[in-house]
């Protein structure tokens, strides 16, 4: 151990929810409640790249993998994909489309889709791996004992621990966002223990080598065009540069270190040794190509490693530990009291053993013994995933988040905007966590860019649009291949939503005003030309797919390509809606587009119900070759979408349900976090437990296939593959269990599963209006409830059971509820 074991760690206050609970506790006499482990912990070192434990500041991600013979720590940034800025407009675009839309209004559908092919564009570009630190031990295999490995939740660390002989090793790993670097720390209880070899590696274009004794300088370039499947990496890349820094610190009165074959540090005999990596890439943003970059990678990462020159592990750890728990801790959850599982936990805490309890045993295990404590784990391992991978300043959460190990990882990592990438952000206002969608929102802002060109080229038509596959250069264009996904031009119109949510949440004005507006209004215009004279006296889309979906046409054949879906109609029906709210928030500045909304909005199509008496997908009642297909793009309205609730639309809601029973559990994880969500909003809680079931099983990464959602060991959550989506789709789906809100409405526990869950608190959870809210509740019903607000005083309803209060909250107050919805108490804000 070092000097540096004896410093203090400076612990930073209470979150705000927590000094608010304990405030009324105070108050009231209550004791203290028990504080929750969160940790995943693993028995033994990963054989699957699934089994190592992810760590990341957003821009830096890390797998770690905890072998004891031999380590790897896998490493990501953000930044490295394949490609340069591309043209995203189809200058034949406009004669396809006329072409296409006189066989829809023909119903000859199927020649449609057919012909719609035309209007396909480019692929995206590939999200690459950065490279690996390799460690070599010099142990054989079956050498150890008591081994332990864990992610903490609480801290943002992984944590190592092993003996062999009799000397007991640790690792401690953290990835720090003040400082951005990863941070490894190796000791042991016997002086000069420590001896093993570093170097840096990567499956990019590359050339690595030490400087000196106590670095290593790893220097490389992205494919500047996709890579071919199975292709060998190009020697000539010309793609986005990137370098590594991997820095060395060690003590120990016999350590020594040598440089061997020029680009590995061997170190021996020390008592303990700290890493430090930092990384950069010459992106310059989206709109410059890699060889027009002026950014020295190399010049970056060396510069962030000196800036830590003079800072102790523990000044690295405290300052990381400060900026992670000031955003993990603002939400607690409590389901139970502390299950069989977690006290084991507990107890291996402080001191590990050779018959550790691994999560992975408890995900086997939750069929029978249904561990609420589990579902509290895999609550906040989404929160801290997102932490991990969206930051303000980063490129935005990938399909895989920010950790891949492939140069051509599954659907290529690229960000999806018919579900994946809007369920990335889904948790981060209801769980409190609004800073983590800086990099959407500033990513949707390229999108516009990028969009306008090809709304004006492609569609002839004003403001921007996006389809369904986008990646680091912000493409705008529909993908190449089948229309039945790649022609879908409402992924921009969804992300706009997304802007809105943020006001509603934040009531933030001036965000509203600068910076979300100008972008939604841009999208209302392209939807305004988009929208078309259709049938009926309705404005129509036309052509319209229903994501990744085909249907039955009436001459008996098969396509996608049709009119006027659902979704359409429903995510313009948000984005209209949004911009008349904002016109009175803000004022009317844009009367005349206001107008031409409204017009619009009233000539919409209704949502219908079928035959059947489920909602209909598509414009007409097609028939459905796959009814129990993975996507519920159709159900939008209720969620995320809001123009279908219980008390407005209660039709629309059966038709919900029935669709949801016709579809059925069976699908990919986010499918299955989508479908909690719904019957959230549908106030099921039966139905949105049975959901929690059916995701939390172990997936066997050799058999995958055999496989549709599930976990994997470190809580990765599988299409399969790994696709981090469901991992915050989960609790998106559980806060909207807990408490649901509208701009005036609040919902406490709409959808708790009483039985399952019958007593449980939950604190520091946001609703729309800028409420803050906490709950605690006792043998399934509710107990107490809390609220209070940064904003301006506002008037809001409460629901609870069938019952309802009008309270107004004020500025700068908390305000206490008991069961029967009367205030009991105010408090003076902490």
């Amino acid at each position: 151990m070092d000097a540096e074991e004896g410093e203090w760690v400076w612990v930073r206050r209470p979150a705000e929810a927590d000094a608010v609970a304990c405030l009324v506790a105070a108050d009231v006499g209550l004791e203290d409640e028990e504080e929750r482990l969160l940790k995943v912990a693993f028995a033994a070192p990963a054989p699957y790249w699934t089994d190592a434990a992810p760590l990341g500041n957003g821009r830096l991600g890390a797998m770690v993998w905890g072998g004891v013979a031999s380590e790897t720590i896998q490493l990501n940034h953000d930044t490295l994909w394949t490609g340069a800025p591309g043209n995203y407009t189809n200058v034949d675009a406009p004669a396809v489309l006329d072409e296409v839309r006189k066989l829809v209004d023909s119903g000859d559908y199927a020649a449609a889709s057919t012909a719609a092919l035309g209007l396909s564009g480019l692929p995206s570009a590939v999200y690459q791996p950065l490279g690996d630190i390799n460690l070599e031990f010099g142990y054989t295999d079956n050498e150890y004992t008591s081994y332990y490995r864990d992610i903490d939740l609480k801290n943002g660390t992984v944590i190592i621990k092993y003996t062999v002989e009799d000397v007991e090793f640790t690792r401690e790993h953290f990835c720090s966002n003040p400082h951005q670097v990863l941070v490894s720390k190796f000791f042991a209880n016997k002086s000069g223990s420590l001896s093993f070899t570093v170097y840096l590696d990567s499956k990019l274009h590359h050339h690595s080598s030490a400087s000196g004794t106590n670095q290593i300088v790893m220097e490389g370039s992205c494919p500047g065009e996709r890579i071919a499947p199975k292709e060998s990496v190009s020697e000539d890349p010309r793609g986005i540069k990137f370098s590594a820094i991997l820095d060395l610190r060690l003590g120990g009165d016999g350590s020594k270190v040598q440089i061997i074959d020029d680009r590995k540090l061997k170190i021996e005999g020390a008592d303990w040794v700290v890493l430090l990596l930092a990384a950069s890439s010459s992106f310059e943003g989206p709109f410059t190509k890699p060889s027009d970059s002026k950014k020295d990678p190399k010049s970056d990462a060396l510069s962030t490693i000196k800036s830590i020159r003079n800072m102790s592990y523990s000044q690295l750890y405290a300052s990381h530990l400060d900026d992670y728990q000031g955003l993990f801790n603002r939400v607690t959850l409590q389901l139970s009291k502390g299950s069989k599982n977690g006290l084991e936990e507990k107890k291996i805490s402080s001191t590990y053993t050779s018959s550790v309890i691994s999560t992975t045993e408890r995900v086997k295990s939750f069929k029978n013994d249904e561990d609420p404590s589990l579902v509290e784990l895999l609550f906040h391992y989404g929160r801290y995933l997102l932490i991990s991978c969206s930051r303000s300043g980063t490129q935005i959460s990938n399909l895989q988040g920010i950790w891949s190990k492939d140069v051509e990882p599954a659907w290529d990592g690229a960000p999806h905007l018919n579900i994946n990438l809007q369920m990335n952000y889904w948790p981060c206002l209801p769980c409190n966590l609004s800073e983590c969608q800086e990099p959407l929102f500033d990513f949707i802002a390229s999108l516009a860019v990028n969009g306008s060109k090809t709304a004006k080229v492609n569609y002839e038509a004003n403001g921007w649009v996006a389809h369904q596959v986008t990646d680091l250069w912000a493409k705008t264009s529909p993908d190449r291949g089948d229309p039945l996904w790649a022609l879908w031009p409402m992924g921009g119109a969804w992300l706009c939503t997304h802007l809105w949510e943020h006001y509603r949440f934040s009531m933030d004005k001036v965000f509203l005003q600068n910076k979300a507006y100008p972008i939604m209004k841009d999208c209302a215009l392209f939807l305004l030309d988009w929208l078309i004279e259709g049938r009926g006296a309705y404005l129509e889309t036309n052509p319209s797919t229903s994501p990744e979906h085909y249907f039955i046409a009436p001459d008996g054949k098969t396509a996608s390509v049709s009119y006027s879906t659902t979704m359409d109609m429903a995510i313009i029906k948000e984005v209209f809606s949004a911009i008349i709210s904002c016109s009175k928030v803000l004022g009317d500045s844009d009367r005349e587009l206001v107008q031409k909304i409204k017009k619009a909005l009233s000539r919409l199509p209704p949502t219908r119900i079928a035959r059947d008496g489920s909602m209909m997908e598509w414009a007409q009642d097609f028939q459905d070759p796959d009814i129990h297909h993975r996507h519920v793009s159709h159900l939008f309205g209720l969620f995320p979408g809001h123009t279908i609730t219980s008390r407005q639309t209660p039709d629309l809601c059966k038709a919900a349900a029935n669709s949801l029973y016709k579809r059925g559990d069976a699908g990919p994880g986010w499918s299955t976090t989508w479908k909690m969500a719904l019957w959230a909003r549908l106030h099921n809680s039966e139905h949105a437990y049975k959901l929690i079931k059916q995701l939390i099983i172990l997936v066997d990464p050799t058999h995958e296939a055999d496989y549709e959602g599930g976990l994997y060991s470190n809580l990765f959550t599988a299409h399969p593959p790994f696709q981090i989506d469901a991992n915050f789709g989960f609790p998106a789906a559980i806060a909207e269990m807990l408490v649901q809100s509208t701009d005036e409405d609040l919902y406490l526990l709409p959808a708790l599963p009483r039985d399952k869950w019958p007593a449980g608190r939950v604190r520091g959870l946001k609703a729309r209006g800028g409420a803050t809210v906490n709950i605690s509740w006792k043998e399934g019903d509710l107990h107490e409830a809390w609220f209070w607000t940064k904003n301006e005083n506002s008037i809001r309803r409460l629901h609870y059971g069938g019952h309802a209060a009008t309270v107004k909250l004020s500025c700068g107050r908390i305000y206490r509820f008991n069961r029967h919805l009367k205030c009991l108490k105010e408090y003076p804000f902490v």
